[in-house]
């Protein structure tokens, strides 16, 4: 029995998009392969959490989760097919989700369709028909889809894994073809492709935006106050970057050619600064904090009216 993916992520059917980015990132903090290293348990909860964000933030994967479960996630699900062939066949049991996933060869309309156009009365020659498409999918991490990597993959009904090159700046959803490694044809006919569907797994820092990537960089108030030269991660690899003094929390700076590059295109980083206070308590950040407030309380918000 498929997993609800709602309580994957300890949300209602009717968690906002907040919501449920809320729940995931707490819980992927939590269930991090690098803080559980060795932990299989864990890294197989991580996995179905980061497939269960994967579905339900984006809204139309949701949409079909929502209305058919985990059929309606499968790749070339045809969602107007599936409420037509539900309500021909309402009152006469559970709907066959999975007949409605097949190309004309898999289901038989191939041969049916042959026997009514391609023969006269009396004859039954079968012409070559070229094998099926086979679809699967790949789950990659977020630095490797947008830097490119290689996968192996082993569909069903493959004889071993094909290996299929990632290239940089992949997308969520985005699809890979490769060419002859389908289904096979029958009468001598040509093998189809095998469609590859890319999952990426979310980040615990980044986001994307298209070819913009988005980052949430933690500063101390030190920082934030006296300015500092930090390093921060690119796709390119680490670069430094000046923190003015007095800088704000949420404060946001663009890095220009930063982000995704795909093909002849690039983005940008955008950096947002976010103040992190030490999570634990002590007597010296106390008196420090004291210190720090005392002058400036009644100031940061002089401005504040309705």
């Amino acid at each position: 029995m498929a997993a609800d993916l709602y309580k994957e992520l300890g949300v209602s059917r009717t968690a906002s998009s907040d919501e449920i980015k809320k729940a995931y990132r707490k819980l992927a903090a939590e269930l991090h392969p690098d803080k559980n290293p060795g932990n299989a348990a864990v890294e197989t909860r991580f996995k179905a959490v980061n497939r269960a964000y994967q579905v339900l933030h984006d809204k139309k994967t949701r949409a079909l989760y929502d209305e058919f479960g985990d059929e309606g996630l499968r790749e070339g699900f045809r969602p107007e097919q599936a409420r037509a062939y539900r309500r021909a066949t309402s009152g006469n049991g559970a709907v066959a989700f999975e007949d409605l996933f097949t190309t004309a060869s898999r289901s038989g309309l191939g041969d049916i369709m042959g026997d009514l156009f391609g023969t006269r009365a009396g004859t039954r020659r079968r012409a070559p028909t070229r094998g099926a498409d086979v679809s699967s999918d790949v789950t990659i991490d977020f630095a490797d889809a947008i830097r490119g990597t290689t996968v192996h993959v082993q569909h069903q009904g493959g004889t071993e894994p094909v290996k299929v090159r990632i290239p940089p700046g992949a997308g969520n959803g985005d699809r890979v073809r490769v060419t002859g490694h389908g289904a096979p044809g029958k009468n001598g006919s040509e093998p189809g492709d095998l469609l590859i569907t890319v999952r990426v797994r979310p980040h615990s820092y980044f986001e994307r935006d298209g070819l913009d990537l988005r980052l949430d960089l933690p500063v101390t108030v030190a920082e934030a106050y006296r300015g500092a030269k930090v390093t921060i991660p690119t796709p390119e690899g680490p670069v430094g970057l000046k923190l003015p003094s007095h800088t704000q929390s949420g404060q946001v700076v663009r890095l220009k050619g930063r982000g995704v590059r795909r093909k002849d295109q690039v983005g940008d980083l955008l950096v947002r600064f976010m103040i992190r206070l030490p999570d634990r308590d002590s007597k010296e950040t106390e008196e420090a904090l004291d210190t720090l407030s005392e002058p400036i309380a009644s100031e940061v918000r002089a401005d504040l009216r309705l």
